[in-house]
């Protein structure tokens, strides 16, 4: 059973200090990285540092930070002090994030996401490469700006990707495309468009790197796993970016029933949206063996690494969740 390159997905319960032992543990136990969330938990690049120090041999990947709460310059700052703390270990991951969190959260305009995310990706690079800005896009500028410190080594920059203009732009300017919530099934739709914006570029998209960060849990209440799931992500799906993915892949009645029931404030009418149907073609739970067979059907689609997100906040589930898909013990024959 082919499952790919495996990491983590951070943070994790209860604090921080719980995270670096999780990535210490998660190296010991086999997994090649760990992949930090920039959402409402802490800050993933202080994590990042942290991580980088306590691991000697775990990449360690953001997945990904919004480009509109940071600077293009704050973000290759931040990305050219890890590339030196962890040569050759880390990754940026960059993308638009959602309405929720850059206009509600943020209090931002969610404006001209692709042209955003492009213009933001394209300086970054420059400035990592040591050379002094003069940007001037549609979305951001830069002018005069030099690194002091460059990183000796590349920092490869990641995309996080949905529908069909972002995943096109990734193909185009980054090292690798970041994607989630999605059937396994949709991934081929998604990577032809990853491939169209590669060749647009001269590119080969074989070259970048697929990186997926699942919710997970090795459990046999499967009825109590959904109900997790839903809790924890029916507010994403109620944003435009999700909404507009989840029909995009073929749930269109769940998609306007989740969105309907949001906009009524109709609890009922979202749970609908949220159907079984719906909530198993997106979430890996059950046995060992049914969480690994998930895996691998979505490598075999595509997926180079999976970041394994353990859909609970019990420590019982996670230790047994992480441990038991950990590399170390996958069985051999």
């Amino acid at each position: 059973m082919n499952l790919g390159k495996l990491g983590i997905s951070l943070p994790m319960p209860p604090d921080v200090p719980a995270c670096v032992a999780w990535a210490q543990r998660a190296e010991d136990l086999g997994y090649e990285s760990a992949w930090i969330a920039d959402t409402n938990g802490p800050d993933p690049f202080v994590l990042a540092a942290a991580v980088a120090q306590a691991t000697k041999h775990l990449r360690v990947g953001i997945a990904v930070s919004p480009v509109y709460t940071r600077t293009p310059g704050v973000l290759a700052q931040a990305a050219a002090t890890l590339g030196q703390l962890a040569p050759g270990r880390f990754i940026l991951g960059l993308g638009s994030s959602s309405h929720a969190i850059v206009e509600q959260w943020h209090g931002l305009e969610f404006r001209k996401p692709v042209s955003r995310v492009r213009e933001t990706v394209q300086l970054v690079q420059s400035l990592l490469r040591g050379e002094k800005s003069a940007f001037e896009g549609s979305t951001v500028r830069s002018r005069g700006l030099r690194l002091l410190m460059v990183p000796k080594e590349p920092v490869p920059v990641y995309v996080g990707a949905l529908r069909p203009p972002m995943l096109e732009l990734a193909g185009e300017v980054a090292d690798g495309v970041v994607v989630n919530l999605f059937p396994a099934d949709a991934l081929p739709k998604m990577l032809e468009h990853v491939a169209l914006g590669a060749q647009r570029a001269g590119r080969d998209a074989k070259s970048l790197e697929v990186v997926c960060r699942h919710q997970v849990m090795v459990t046999e209440d499967r009825e109590a796993a959904r109900e997790l799931f839903r809790a924890a992500l029916t507010g994403y799906f109620a944003t435009p970016v999700y909404n507009r993915f989840a029909a995009w892949y073929g749930f269109e009645e769940e998609a306007r029933l989740i969105a309907e029931g949001f906009r009524k404030g109709d609890r009922a009418l979202t749970r609908q949206g949220m159907s079984d149907r719906f909530v198993d073609a997106l979430a890996i739970f059950g046995s060992l063996e049914e969480c690994r067979e998930r895996i691998a059907q979505y490598v075999a689609a595509g997926v180079t690494t999976t970041a394994v997100s353990v859909l609970s906040f019990d420590p019982d589930v996670i230790r047994k969740t992480i441990e038991g898909l950990a590399p170390a013990n996958l069985p051999t024959g």
